[in-house]
């Protein structure tokens, strides 16, 4: 007997194990290709775009160090490209904190390595902070709670809001990213941040049919996504139904009733039917 639950035991183990590897493998696959879309994107000169693509690949659970590495050069050849320099410190020192001794190679711009170098001297002086230590606990998580609104008529404002579970008070601000449709660019808006609540609004002339996409991004004081519900590879989205063909349908008939009875009615006058040709006939529209 003891044998028997000891070997369902095993096997449940290994079913567990094989059933689980899949799945990592697939997490693994979609931050690879986040990364590898992040970075043709930053080679197309679409800035913006890659930033919010590497954003959802760093926030994949499940990351290699090396894919975080990729992550965070990548995340630095962008801002410093935009000339957001605190950003780009942050990402080059969360590159550091993985990896002390990091490089980039000579056939990078000497814009990149410059300030790569510049930012691992202040690092370095200031004693290498966040390095992470096998003693040290990692920090709380961080959580959003929102549900989308199940949907939304054409033209008209969508408000939001967004619960941030946060212990340790990492996130500074929250920003939310918009589009009408399912393609293009993703439209970056302030939210209002008070009591770990955040809001914000998508704006009547993107709320179109079929749906409208969106998500939420948590950012520490560095400017480094944190935390995330939903993402440009994953957004949330809300239906935009079209107009009814049936109220359509009875806005033209109506419209042909109103200019059918003017016709008839101009008639009347013409001839002298009504009034003398003086208008003694109201329309009431009920």
């Amino acid at each position: 007997m003891l044998r028997c639950r000891a070997l369902r035991f095993v096997l449940a183990i290994v079913m567990t194990t094989l059933l689980a590897a899949p799945a990592l493998a697939q997490q693994h696959r979609t931050a690879q290709d986040l990364v590898t879309r992040g970075r043709a994107l930053f080679d197309d000169q679409q800035y913006e775009e890659s930033i919010q693509t590497l954003s959802a690949a760093l926030l994949r659970p499940n990351n290699t160090k090396q894919q975080k590495v990729d992550i965070y050069r990548l995340l630095a050849l962008n801002y410093i490209t935009l000339n957001r320099k605190d950003e780009a410190e942050s990402a080059v020192r969360g590159l550091l904190a993985l990896d002390p001794s990091y490089e980039l190679p000579a056939s990078e711009s000497p814009r990149f390595r410059d300030f790569f170098k510049s930012t691992q001297q202040r690092w370095e002086s200031e004693g290498r902070p966040g390095v992470v230590k096998e003693t040290e606990p990692p920090p709380a998580p961080v959580t959003m709670q929102h549900v989308s609104p199940p949907q939304a008529k054409p033209g008209t404002d969508i408000p939001l809001k967004v619960t941030v579970d946060d212990p340790q008070g990492r996130v500074y601000d929250v920003k939310l990213f918009y589009r009408g449709q399912s393609e293009g660019k993703f439209t970056q808006q302030e939210t209002q941040l008070g009591n770990n609540v955040a809001s914000g609004t998508i704006p009547g002339k993107v709320v179109q049919p079929p749906l409208v996409e969106y998500f939420f991004e948590g950012f520490d004081k560095g400017g480094l996504p944190i935390v995330a519900r939903g993402d440009v590879a994953a957004p949330l989205r809300v239906a935009v139904p079209a107009p009814s063909k049936a109220w359509l349908i009875g806005l033209g008939v109506g419209v042909g009733v109103a200019v059918v009875a003017g016709v008839i009615i101009g008639v009347l006058f013409a001839t002298g039917a009504v009034g003398g040709g003086q208008s003694n006939v109201s329309l009431q529209v009920q």
